[in-house]
C-alpha cells in the first residue's frame, strides 16, 4: 500500500473511530475537524468514501454518525433496486414526481434506488445511497410501520435524539404516524426530511408477506393534496401488482380513488 493510501486509510479510520464513540447523536464536520486536527476539505473527503461504503450516515442536515452494519438481507440491495426501478419509473411516469425505494439497514433507511419525474419542479428528497433514520421519510415511514410492534418499538426507540433534526419529529409523534399508516394502508408524511415537502409511500414485501422494502413518491405540500396523495398511493399499489411477485404479496387492501 502507497504512503499516501495507508495514511488516508488511517484519517478515515480514524474519523470513524470518533462517530462511534460520538453515538447516536453524531458530529458535525466542524466537530470532526476539531477531533481529528484535520483540514475541512480534508474530512469532506474522507466522509464521501465512509458515505459511499455504508460506514457513515447522515443524521439532518450537518451531523454525521457511524451507520449500523447489518448481515446480508437475503436479496442483495443490488438486485433488488434492479428489480425495483421498473416499479418506480411506472409510478414516477405516471405522476410526474420523483420516486425512491429504500431498504431497511439496522434502524436506518438506505436509498437504493430513485426515479426522477417529468414535473419541472422535482423534489429529490434523498439521493441513492443516503441513509436516515427509519420513518422520517414517507417510504421509510412506510417500511416502519410494515414491521412487527417490537422491531418497529426498537427502531424509534434507537433514533434518541437524532430524531430532532428531522423538523423537530419525536418518537411519540413517529408513532402516531405509524399507527396513521397502518390504518390507511399507505404512508404520508411532510416537512420532517425535507422542509415544504410531502411523501407518500407504500411497503414492499415478498412472497411471504414480509417487508422487504419501501417506495415513495415526493412533492412540494402544496401539490400533495388529499385527493393526489391517495390517488397516487393508488399508482403505486398498482405498479407493486403489475410488478409481479414481491408486488403481488404486497398488494394488501385495494385503495379507493
Amino acid at each position: 500500500m502507497a504512503d499516501g493510501d495507508g495514511r488516508a486509510l488511517r484519517r478515515g479510520l480514524a474519523l470513524l473511530d470518533t462517530l462511534l464513540r460520538a453515538g447516536d447523536a453524531g458530529l458535525r464536520v466542524v466537530d470532526l475537524c476539531q477531533a481529528s486536527g484535520l483540514q475541512r476539505a480534508t474530512v469532506h473527503r474522507l466522509l464521501g468514501t465512509l458515505l459511499e461504503t455504508g460506514h457513515v450516515q447522515r443524521a439532518g442536515r450537518f451531523h454525521y454518525t457511524a451507520a449500523a452494519r447489518r448481515e446480508p438481507a437475503p436479496a442483495a440491495p443490488s438486485d433488488l433496486a434492479r428489480r425495483i426501478a421498473p416499479v418506480l419509473a411506472r409510478v414516477s411516469k405516471g405522476c410526474g414526481d420523483a420516486a425512491f425505494a429504500v431498504v431497511r439497514e439496522g434502524h436506518s433507511s438506505w436509498c437504493i434506488a430513485r426515479q426522477v419525474g417529468t414535473y419541472p419542479v422535482q423534489i429529490l428528497s434523498v439521493q441513492v445511497g443516503a441513509r436516515q433514520p427509519l420513518g422520517v421519510g414517507a417510504s421509510g415511514l412506510a417500511l416502519l410501520a410494515a414491521l412487527p410492534d417490537d422491531e418497529a418499538e426498537a427502531a424509534i426507540n434507537a433514533h434518541g435524539v437524532v430524531l430532532t433534526r428531522y423538523g423537530g419529529m419525536t418518537p411519540e409523534r413517529l408513532w402516531l404516524l405509524v399507527r396513521s399508516t397502518r390504518e390507511r394502508g399507505w404512508a404520508v408524511v411532510g416537512n420532517h426530511a425535507v422542509q415544504g415537502a410531502l411523501g407518500v409511500g407504500r411497503a414492499v414485501r415478498d412472497a411471504e408477506g414480509r417487508p422487504i422494502a419501501g417506495i415513495s413518491v415526493a412533492a412540494s405540500t402544496e401539490r400533495m393534496t388529499k385527493q393526489r396523495q391517495r390517488w397516487i398511493a393508488g399508482l403505486m399499489q398498482d405498479a407493486l401488482v403489475a410488478a409481479g411477485p414481491f408486488g403481488e404479496a404486497g398488494a394488501a387492501q385495494p385503495v379507493r380513488r
